[in-house]
């Protein structure tokens, strides 16, 4: 008997989202690299001797070649001969591709019947031969169904393993089963908010976790590691844009538990959880703590030469109020107004950072604090030797004193010859002047720099 396989328009949209539904047990490592390690423990149906058997409900950016198997009792064995990756998926496109050359129908809105030898499908028209060897045109927007005798071959309605067993059971057995996966990628994200006098941070630390594998991990064990894992080179899968909405959350406690594992840190979540194809998920990272910061506006003319940078800095250590592992991740900070809205002053992202580590957050620029460099004078004392002499006014518009680290980048075999202010030597190519300037005043810093090639 023949069988009719029909089609709808949109009937497809449903059928091609992967999961873990049929696993018995689930649980999946994120890496900030995109990449995830999935192990699954599924009961599968084995005949002894040689078999074939089908492992369905992997993502669609699965890396086939990570594919690892093992018996979960082992008095059996199952061994896998040979494994075929088939992610040639259906679609209504796939299926008229596959139909070129062989019989089809087509109905209209009103029942009418467009049968004939399907020629081509392209430019969302059809080209139909009836057996009179008359050729007919067929808008794409006129059709509602078709009508296909059979699936074609080759094709499935989700990524699928096939493997080939030797087996010296029959019967049902557990298995465990892990694979590598690129779609999917995790970054912390923190909130920091300011107190009224800006002395003290209260911040809280948010995984927000991006899975675009092409499955869905239903209720499973999840783990998240921070840090820099080497991998071998080989083309990057590209990942999704992230969301870049503002998010503002106040944390009640901590999400994950957090501990050393090698040279990473790993943070695993007590209990079950969801990760669902195409969709960002954000789980608390730590309780809220508290930091002392200190504000410092800096000054760098090779960088901005009229703007002065405006950061916030603190230790991550216990006696600063945190002394946790930090994650690589952007942090936002905000401030209260006085009738509690909560006002963005600005962003930055932080590199993995360790206990009793500084944290240093750039914020923005300072409205009302300006800062020009001028080089005032230029003398050549030899082919080899010259002098620059350099002015760095600063003129202070708050209503409040200000300390202003001016960072002035010399290169070459350098000497100071004559400064106005005191200054430390930061590093063989960095001075650091710390220029208090009161409030509605201004102070110029000269300083002469005698460099030798």
């Amino acid at each position: 008997m023949r069988r009719t396989v029909i089609f709808g328009i949109m009937l497809l949209a449903g059928l091609f989202v992967a999961g873990t539904a049929g696993a018995d047990e689930v649980s999946v490592t994120v890496y900030n690299s995109n990449l995830g390690v999935v192990h699954e423990t599924r009961t599968l149906e084995f005949e002894k001797g040689s078999g074939r058997v089908s492992f369905t409900d992997v993502p669609s950016q699965i890396d086939p070649t990570s594919v690892g198997f093992e018996l979960v009792d082992r008095g059996k064995t199952a061994v896998i001969l040979e494994q075929n990756y088939a992610y040639d998926l259906v679609s209504p496109e796939k299926i008229y591709s596959k139909y070129i050359d062989r019989k089809i129908d087509l109905f209209d809105k009103s029942g009418n019947i467009f049968g004939g030898t399907l020629l081509s499908f392209s430019g969302g028209a059809f080209v139909l031969r009836d057996d009179d060897g008359r050729v007919q045109i067929v808008r794409a927007e006129q059709v509602v169904n078709a009508n296909f005798p059979d699936l074609p071959e080759g094709l499935i309605t989700r990524p699928t393993l096939f493997w080939l067993y030797e087996s010296d059971f029959s019967g049902r057995a557990d298995c465990e089963v892990s694979y590598q996966t690129g779609g999917i990628d995790w970054s912390a994200e923190y909130v920091g908010i300011l107190t009224d006098d800006e002395k003290q941070l209260d911040l809280t630390g948010w995984s927000s976790i991006n899975n675009r594998s092409g499955a869905t991990y239903t209720d499973a064990t999840l783990k998240l590691i921070a840090g820099d894992i080497h991998r071998a080179s080989k083309p990057r899968l590209p990942m999704a844009p992230r969301a870049e909405d503002a998010v503002l959350f106040k944390a009640a406690a901590a999400g994950f538990e957090e501990k050393e594992f090698f040279e990473y840190h790993m943070y695993t979540l007590p209990r079950k959880a969801t990760l669902a194809d195409n969709e960002i998920k954000q789980i608390s990272l730590f309780e809220p703590a508290w930091a002392d910061v200190e504000k410092e506006f800096l000054y760098q003319p090779e960088v901005n030469n009229k703007k002065v940078k405006v950061t916030i800095k603190f230790m991550n250590s216990k006696s600063a109020g945190l002394g946790i592992p930090l994650p690589e991740g952007r942090a936002r900070v905000f401030k209260a107004d006085d009738d509690g809205s909560m006002i963005l002053l600005g962003e930055d992202r932080i590199d993995h950072t360790p206990r009793d580590e500084e944290v240093n957050l750039t914020i923005g620029f300072a409205f009302d604090i300006s800062a020009e460099e001028k080089v005032v004078d230029y003398t050549k004392i030899s082919t080899q030797v010259e002098e620059r002499k350099y002015e760095i006014a600063l003129r202070n518009h708050k209503k409040e004193d200000v300390t202003i680290k001016v960072e002035k980048k010399l290169y070459g075999d350098w000497t100071i010859t004559q400064s106005s202010h005191k200054y430390n030597k930061k590093d063989a190519n960095t001075i650091v002047f710390d220029v208090p300037v009161k409030s509605g005043g201004k102070e110029a810093v000269a300083f002469t720099v005698r460099t030798s090639r």
